[in-house]
């Protein structure tokens, strides 16, 4: 963004912490947004340009202050960053800063057009932008405490929150029940680069799942070329569900890398395959044939997908691993074996569940998380005053904006080594 004849000068003396804020608002396509901003105040008072406000709400972000309060004092004592925002020697009222938030919100479609912009710009830097993706949901609690009985008009309640439950283990496996009222934020990011891909808020109660198939239906709509290019989409069990994983492939070509369930409810440890002797399957999709002399079980080995004829392949251990095995001269699957993915979609995706490129994908999941950790700590959810659902949709892709703002500026200045760093810059 253009910030007029003085833009030059001030760019030669910046202080390094502004450096940040100068790579955002420098490659940020958000001219057409501008324009309608301007609109849309038309002959109105112009005491705080349109551009100088929204400029001010991106360095609320990127310097990490709390609330609009704690900008503002920082406006006031710091004179060089009120300059290389628009604002000359006045700060803003607070009165002023909500006013426009609310303009904002009005546009949450141009917003959204930003955020579609800013991905195709960054793609032209990265190849494989969206290659691999990874999706999860974070709770949000909202500002509000808990759901109001009455239905009466209040700015300090929140009528479109509910509350959501979820369990969450740690690394010793303990689980913990969380309980929240508020939102979810449903995110979709490359698990490559760490940037986000596609996103949607929902009160808290809504269903993993069925939000996933509608982040699939917002690709297929905005960003068609993303699901053609994606290759892999790793999740956690929570989505772990046949309609999801049959759309992902059969659809998409997509490759499903979804933890699963035990969903086994009879004690069953293995069941025989149809029409074998001895090769059973466990409830987390391994295979394993049994001697047909001693009654070992060994897993078998990973032979690979064969996309055209819809099978992973699996081989002998013992001729895979040079064991040694009394009953291989026998053995019906010694030479091999075939198995349908139409068996069951969930236990047997065209990745084999425990292969080491199953390990080696899930292990990536962990992106999407290191995303949500970023939107807590450095962009502000943690501490935030959001109430109502529209607003938390337009203030989290106002955020997401700024975060595809800052990696599209590190690309295009040649810093593409930091590119997940949000403090650092060069």
């Amino acid at each position: 963004m253009i910030l007029g004849n003085l833009y030059p000068l001030l760019l030669g003396i910046l202080h390094p912490m502004l450096t940040r804020l100068r790579l955002v608002l420098e490659h940020l396509p958000d001219e057409a947004l501008m324009q309608k901003l301007e609109k849309a105040r038309g002959r109105g008072r112009d005491d705080y340009p349109v551009r100088a406000m929204w400029n001010a709400y991106i360095a609320l972000v990127v310097f990490q202050h709390p609330s609009v309060e704690s900008l503002r004092r920082e406006l006031s004592r710091n004179g060089q960053l009120r300059w290389l925002l628009g604002f000359g020697d006045h700060v803003p009222s607070a009165a002023a800063f909500s006013r426009f938030w609310k303009r904002i919100e009005a546009h949450e479609a141009e917003l959204e057009s930003l955020f579609v912009a800013l991905q195709q710009a960054v793609a032209a830097y990265l190849p494989d932008y969206g290659k691999r993706l990874a999706l999860d949901s974070k709770a949000i609690r909202s500002y509000a405490r808990y759901r109001p009985k009455n239905t009466a008009p209040d700015g300090r309640r929140d009528r479109d929150a509910d509350y959501g439950f979820k369990t969450v283990h740690d690394r010793e496996g303990n689980a913990t029940k969380l309980r929240w009222f508020g939102y979810k934020l449903h995110l979709i990011v490359d698990s490559t680069h760490e940037l986000p891909v596609v996103y949607t808020v929902t009160p808290a109660s809504k269903a993993d799942v069925a939000t996933a198939h509608a982040l699939l239906d917002k690709l297929q709509a905005k960003r068609p070329e993303v699901l053609t290019r994606a290759e892999v989409l790793v999740a956690d069990k929570g989505y772990d569900d046949s309609k999801l994983i049959m759309r992902l492939w059969d659809e998409h070509r997509i490759r499903p890398v979804i933890d699963i369930r035990a969903s086994w409810r009879d004690g069953e440890a293995t069941r025989l395959f149809e029409g074998q002797t001895n090769v059973v399957y466990d409830n987390k999709g391994r295979v394993f044939c049994v001697c047909p002399e001693t009654g070992t079980m060994r897993t078998m080995a990973e032979g690979g997908f064969e996309e055209k004829r819809g099978t992973l392949k699996k081989r002998c251990p013992a001729r895979a691993y040079g064991l040694s095995c009394a009953g291989v001269a026998r053995c019906p699957v010694a030479r091999g074996w075939r198995i349908r993915m139409d068996v069951d979609r969930r236990l047997f995706p065209p990745i084999a569940r425990g292969s080491a490129r199953w390990v080696r994908e899930y292990r990536k999941r962990t992106a999407v998380e290191r995303v949500f950790s970023r939107l807590d700590t450095m962009y502000g959810f943690e501490t935030h005053t959001i109430r109502g659902l529209k607003k938390m949709r337009v203030r989290v892709g106002f955020a997401l904006v700024v975060m595809l703002g800052m990696a599209l500026g590190r690309l295009r200045e040649g810093w593409s080594g930091k590119l997940r760093s949000f403090v650092q810059v060069a």
